[in-house]
């Protein structure tokens, strides 16, 4: 597949060598035509008289002229042979340098441009359009998901997915446009348009992404992938912009839609580059305070609706952030898990909460969420466990908690990890019960500890039948199965009163206080008289064979 837009310029170097290569073609030739001059000089003498020597009818040529006349005829020779050697030698030059110009500006894998050429070709579109009165678009696209591919089916199912995209966004590219491969799996077009008619442009970038999303089969595998697309475009209310700030613009724009759900478009907005201005803040602000200790557990309390009593505190993450504040987890957790330090900051959490609650009445229990992301980790049980021998704490008192959502990553793994956990005294909780997708057949065999019933339901249950009917089904679920229930979200009277219709339900909310820092808890506890008293403190429960020295060193990426 050829690259559009490929440009046929030569630069200054180039010049110089084929003028130089040039410049001793010339003189060559020049030799070459001197031994010619001389050739009929010297033989306009010399043949007419080897001519009569032959017929008998004069004497022969002089032997001087006959030597200088075969020595110009050895010299044409050399000459001319030299000189179809010397041409061939610049053939040769031009054919590699223009492999070489190719090799440079083009990507070997697709065929397309690369991101060093598709600028200055931009900038020569931008003034081509700008003479028409047209606008130029530019089209940036990522494919979703490439990198998990690669990982399952390798790199070469990634390279015939790459040429496959490629050859289909080509196929959507008009003839004047431009196509280039940015980077691993970025693509970029350039077309220039009516600055009347943007339409024009939105049904492109609709092209594409229907393109894009037709499946792709290598040998029996059925590979599908979508894309994001940023649009920019030439023509704004700023300044006139270059190639570069018309990428920068794209860019930014199919970030958003990444963002917002991926295989989608957007149109470039200045404020989506406040909003990427602020997430690489965020970013760099998390992975400053991971190792900082900016990240601290809070505490919310867990009640046993029976009595009415403390049970336990579910661990909360917060960023007491120096620039931001407290920042809520909401935020900082899911950017946390796109940048791969969701694990680090995890353990750093849980390694303070075990410290806390170590000094808790032993009948308190800790609960503590576990991000998608750590359940991929074949080491996170060991790692866990090797947290509670760091702390000397109890296995039975931690009980870890588990999205529903997360489930259907590898299955086959976190039923793993959950019997693994749970031979060493560990309880686990399915979390966020009623939202995700998890089966009957799943609760049934995946050795769960407890359901806990999404706030969705829970705050919405005295005004909603249909919430109450799902509520009262989980909870004749938990019974039939022998899994008790904690309800997330008590936030009112109203919903603790349709609460206590139900039997052996714990429940956690708002109306039993916001979570708090370790020392407000730990103030509270007191004054309750739930403190670990340390001279009678109870024995811990020696964890079974635990691989310590075995647990890997590096960081999860």
């Amino acid at each position: 597949m050829q690259a559009k837009g490929f440009n046929s310029g030569t630069n200054s170097r180039q010049r110089k060598l084929r003028l130089g290569a040039a410049e001793r073609d010339i003189v060559t030739l020049g030799i070459a035509l001197a031994a010619i001059l001389l050739f009929v000089g010297t033989g306009s003498h010399v043949l007419p008289d080897v001519m009569r020597s032959i017929h008998g009818t004069g004497k022969g040529p002089d032997q001087t002229l006959a030597t200088a006349l075969l020595l110009n005829i050895a010299l044409i020779i050399f000459g001319w042979r030299r000189y179809k050697q010397l041409t061939g030698e610049v053939n040769e030059r031009r054919k590699a340098e223009e492999q070489a110009r190719i090799l440079a500006e083009t990507d070997p894998l697709t065929g397309c441009l690369n991101r060093r050429s598709v600028a200055p070709a931009t900038d020569r579109l931008i003034a081509q359009a700008r003479q028409r009165g047209q606008a130029i678009a530019f089209v940036m696209l990522d494919l979703d998901n490439f990198k998990m591919v690669n990982d399952l089916n390798g790199h070469a199912t990634g390279d015939v997915l790459l040429r496959a995209a490629a050859e289909r966004i080509a196929a959507q590219v008009p003839a004047d446009g431009l196509l280039a491969r940015i980077g691993g799996d970025e693509f970029a077009v350039v077309i220039a348009f009516d600055p009347a008619e943007p339409a024009v442009v939105d049904r492109l970038a609709s092209r594409l992404i229907d393109a894009v999303a037709q499946a792709v089969f290598v040998n029996s595998l059925e590979i599908e992938s979508t894309v994001s697309v940023g649009l920019s475009r030439s023509d704004g209310d700023d300044a006139p912009v270059d190639a570069q700030t018309l990428m920068h613009m794209a860019d930014i724009a199919m970030y958003h839609a990444k963002k917002r759900g991926r295989n989608r478009y957007y149109w470039f907005e200045h404020s989506m580059e406040s909003e990427l201005r602020f997430r690489s803040e965020l970013e760099a602000g998390i992975r400053r305070g991971v190792p900082a200790g900016e990240f601290v557990p809070y505490y919310e309390k867990q009640i046993d609706l029976a009595t009415g009593e403390i049970v336990g505190f579910e661990m909360l993450a917060r960023w007491n952030s120096p620039s931001l504040g407290l920042v809520s987890p909401e935020l900082f957790i899911p950017v946390a898990e796109e940048i791969g330090v969701i694990a680090d900051l995890s353990e750093h959490v849980i390694r303070q909460a075990l410290q806390d609650a170590k000094h808790w009445n032993p009948k308190l229990t800790l609960s503590v969420n576990i991000s998608p992301v750590q359940l991929r980790d074949p080491w996170f049980a060991q790692k866990l466990l090797k947290l509670l021998v760091e702390a000397n704490f109890p296995p039975n008192r931690l009980e870890i908690e588990i999205t529903e959502s997360s489930l259907h990553d590898n299955i086959g793994l976190v039923r793993s990890m959950i019997t693994s956990l749970k031979n060493q005294g560990i309880r686990v909780s399915l979390d966020d019960f009623g939202t995700g997708y998890s089966s009957l057949s799943q609760l049934r065999t995946l050795p769960f500890d407890r359901i806990k019933i999404d706030r969705s339901f829970i705050t919405s249950l005295p005004d909603s039948k249909d919430s109450a009917t799902i509520v009262q089904s989980i909870v004749a679920l938990g019974e039939g199965l022998g899994l008790p229930i904690t309800a997330e979200g008590v936030e009112s009277e109203e919903v603790l009163r349709e609460l206590r219709k139900f039997s052996g339900l714990k429940a956690q909310g708002y109306l039993y206080g916001m979570p708090e820092t370790a020392q407000t808890t730990q103030t509270e506890l007191a004054q309750l008289d739930l403190l670990l008293d340390r001279a009678k403190a109870l024995p811990v429960a020696p964890l079974i064979d635990l691989p310590i020295d075995d647990l890997p060193t590096q960081r999860q990426a």
